[in-house]
């Protein structure tokens, strides 16, 4: 909500209170002010001009030649706006002045007739161009009514007010609009509030006349009223009037379509204005759609209708979606010469839906959907805009509003011990204060022995319940001046659970590793959405949001890994090709479709690596990442979560993954992850350079029980080592001789490592030979070379019996 302070000068005295001070104030009540912007910031001398002569250029088509009255001076000035001519007031930036962007205007000659000055459009004057009327869009700005010549520009144009910008959330939807923040300041201040008094004059002709008003859907329209208004003059609204819709971010259009947005931004109450003989009928009736119903709004779309969208229709077709955006066959235009105001109030609910299914949010259903609307001042507000157009557009009133439903409804009554009050907030307020405070919010407020009695008026429906009044008297008593006080009673020990431990650890490891953590969307297209998964998931299994943003954010992930290539390429794109990454975070599985339930969550955790291994120095060499260093990574973050024992590596071949540089890591037994480069043709296809990925189920890993580190006292004896060389078939993995090498080894055998895989012209076709350094220790004596032999011949024969390994010549 943008709340311009000149305007809200009308209603609350502010002669002492700065803008930077109020909105200080109304955030410390509770409603944060995002900004504060001065419009017109360093603009200067910018003064009122008349145009006293216009001619054509000597030397160019599109230019003419002024003379210009500034009060003090004539100048001459070079003009090339289309819509400049004799006798205009305008607004003229002299030799010297200062411009949006810090333009300073200088003394110049174009094509050889001397400029004094500028004469400005409201663009040139810091004015978006989106909100710039119509008639000023492609030229000057020109005063429609009596300014004087002279004076400074900026206070005709409101360009030396203020504009807050407050950021209303559902609870404070009352402040959507000038009399709700007028309410709000008056009680921050202590001063009492001015509100215009609607006044109309209207005519001897019954409005119930030329409408009937008929509501069918009562649920979701408790109240339509309807106002008829003949003897339209349509024509651009008085400056006053625009300035202040433009500071609240509105382009005026017309007289008409104008008041009915002031009345919008004024009593928060949205109004809509229907072409009276484009109606094509004497009667409203309010309905919910019929299937497969269409209707234009405004906008110029085709809207398909469904049975739960409320319709306002002429008894036969609709003329307008309820709350949310009027009909294109009923648009008020030049030619408007009576006008059917309509003034109502509209189910939160029933709009919502509406206007979420088309994507269609406006500043009406904005107001209906936070309910921000006062159901007591919908008739005032339909009195406000027919006095204005009986002002501006000189109209004729038709006696009486045509309405149906409840047109006002009573006070909320809350009743509570007022204690309550200091008992929450640890005040010692009296009775007294604390009904002086609700009266300042307007509410009537008395105490009766122990019980306050409090009406809440209807235009706060958020204050329900007793704990809203405390919450009110804190805000505008100030939560500063509220006590700071330690909690009473027991209390328990804040801690992390052992899986959040553990989460941190492996965080921990990964950034000590040398990975940066990316944070990724969980929404992705349908097709990535099932790429590079950990198992082979089916489209029955994809979470697709009924109501995307877009198709790129249309289905919940099933793997990490798709997002974070993006990543990579964003970050190859802007020339780093050294890339780290790893990402700890949710995917998601559909239970069972269709999805009535929420989908399965699962942690994961997944990782890219691409480009150098360490940074290249002036001694060091080259060393790209490949699989080993990946590898590498995730054995030390198995080793450092005490489950490198139930790991095992095995060769595999995935999608979209290099058939000969791909393995999957199985954990007591279940595939829980795999590792390995991406397939070529996946490179060549995203552009991207040779590339590694990872992906595990973390929460399998975090869930493990693990039994606690202990430590041991350093060897008091020496340990023997012995190397073993074993020629196996190609198809032996390592890992199995690992395995057949620590059962066979028993308790002497301390440590095994790999340290060399040899295939050549001194092997036989098909056979590989894998070299292992073995590690034998005794802790409580010294090993002879007879105990040592005996258990290494033990692990050569489990070696030949097991996997037929033979000992290499």
């Amino acid at each position: 909500m943008l709340v311009s302070y000149n305007w809200l000068k009308d209603y609350v005295d502010l002669s002492d209170v700065s803008p930077d001070e109020l909105a200080d104030k109304i955030t410390k009540a509770g409603i944060e002010v995002e900004h504060v912007y001065k419009l017109g910031e360093g603009i200067k001398d910018v003064v009122v001009g008349r145009v006293d002569q216009c001619e054509q250029h000597p030397n160019a088509d599109k230019l003419n030649v002024c003379q210009v009255d500034l009060g003090s001076e004539k100048v001459q000035i070079v003009c090339g706006a289309p819509n400049v001519a004799a006798g205009q007031k305008v607004a003229v930036a002299k030799v010297g002045a200062v411009l949006p962007g810090n333009f300073k205007i200088k003394k110049a000659k174009l094509r050889g007739e001397v400029s004094q000055g500028m004469i400005c459009s409201l663009e040139e004057l810091g004015v978006e161009g989106k909100l710039v009327p119509k008639e000023y869009q492609n030229g000057i700005y020109v005063f429609a009514d009596d300014v004087v010549v002279g004076e400074d520009a900026l206070p005709y144009l409101n360009l030396d007010d203020y504009v807050l910008e407050l950021d209303i959330l559902p609870n404070s939807a009352h402040c959507l609009n000038m009399i709700g923040v007028a309410y709000e300041v008056a009680a921050i201040l202590n001063r009492p509030v001015n509100l215009p008094e609607p006044a109309v004059e209207e005519d001897q002709t019954l409005a119930e006349e030329k409408i009937s008003v008929s509501i069918e859907a009562e649920e979701a329209a408790p109240y339509y009223g309807a106002r008829v208004i003949e003897d339209i003059h349509i024509e651009p609204s008085p400056r006053w009037m625009q300035n202040r819709l433009i500071a609240a971010g509105i382009r005026p259009i017309s007289n008409i379509v104008d008041i009915t947005n002031y009345v919008l931004l004024e009593y928060g109450q949205p109004l809509h204005a229907f072409d009276y003989d484009k109606l094509g009928s004497k009667q409203i009736l309010v309905r919910y759609a019929h299937e497969n119903e269409q209707m234009t709004t405004l906008d110029d779309e085709e809207r398909h209708l469904i049975t739960s969208d409320l319709v306002i229709t002429n008894g036969e077709r609709p003329v307008a979606l309820a709350g949310v955006m009027g009909g294109a066959d009923s648009e008020i235009k030049d030619d408007t010469k009576k006008v059917l105001l309509e003034a109502a109030i509209f189910d939160a609910l029933t709009v919502r839906r509406t206007s979420s299914r088309l994507q269609l949010r406006t500043d009406a259903s904005q107001r209906y959907e936070k309910k921000g609307v006062d159901r007591n001042r919908v008739a005032s507000a339909a009195d406000r805009a027919a006095g204005l157009m009986q002002t501006i557009a000189g109209a004729k009133i038709l006696k009486g509003i045509v309405e149906q439903g409840q047109r006002e409804v009573a006070p909320h009554i809350i009743e509570m011990p007022w204690k309550k009050v200091n008992d929450a907030l640890g005040t010692s307020l009296s009775e007294n204060e604390i009904t002086s405070i609700l009266n300042r919010l307007n509410f009537t407020a008395a105490v009766e022995g122990e019980t306050l009695h409090v009406e809440v008026p209807a235009r706060r429906p958020d204050v329900t319940i007793p704990e809203d009044i405390v919450e009110e008297v804190g805000r505008i008593y100030g939560y500063d001046n509220v006590p700071a006080t330690l909690p009473k009673g027991e209390s328990t020990r804040g801690g992390l659970t052992s899986y959040q431990k553990k989460r941190r650890i492996v965080q921990k490891y990964f950034e000590g590793a040398g990975l940066y953590q990316a944070v990724t969307y969980s929404l992705t297209t349908k097709e990535k959405a099932q790429q590079l998964t950990i198992q082979p998931q089916s489209e029955e299994q994809l979470v697709e949001l009924s109501m995307p943003m877009s198709e790129e954010r249309s289905t919940l992930r099933m793997s990490i890994v798709p997002e974070l290539l993006e990543v990579v390429l964003y970050h190859l794109n802007r020339q780093m090709p050294n890339i780290k990454l790893y990402e700890i975070g949710k995917v998601f599985t559909a239970k069972q479709k269709p999805l009535t339930d929420l989908p399965l969550e699962t942690e994961h955790a997944a990782g890219v690596l691409t480009g150098l291994e360490n940074i290249q120095s002036w001694e060091g060499r080259k060393t790209p990442v490949d699989f080993y260093t990946v590898k590498g990574v995730l054995e030390g973050l198995f080793d450092q979560l005490g489950v490198s024992e139930k790991i095992q590596f095995a060769p595999a071949e995935r999608d979209l993954m290099h058939p000969g540089r791909t393995a999957d890591m199985s954990f007591n037994g279940t595939v829980i992850g795999y590792l390995g480069q991406l397939h070529p043709h996946v490179q060549k296809e995203n552009d991207l350079n040779e590339t590694y990925v990872f992906e595990i189920n973390l929460q399998a890993l975090l869930e493990e029980n693990v039994p606690e580190t202990t430590y041991r006292d350093l060897p008091r004896y020496p340990s023997i080592t012995r190397d073993i060389a074993l020629v196996v078939d190609k198809e032996v993995h390592a890992g199995q001789l690992y395995d057949i090498i620590k059962e066979a080894g028993g308790s002497l055998l301390k440590n095994i490592k790999l340290f060399d895989v040899y295939q050549g012209e001194h092997l036989e076709e098909g056979k590989k030979s894998l070299a292992f350094s073995l590690q034998y220790l005794d802790p409580n004596k010294t090993l002879t070379d007879k105990e040592v032999s005996k258990v290494h011949e033990n692990i050569l024969n489990a070696c030949q019996e097991r996997a037929g390994a033979a000992l290499r010549n």
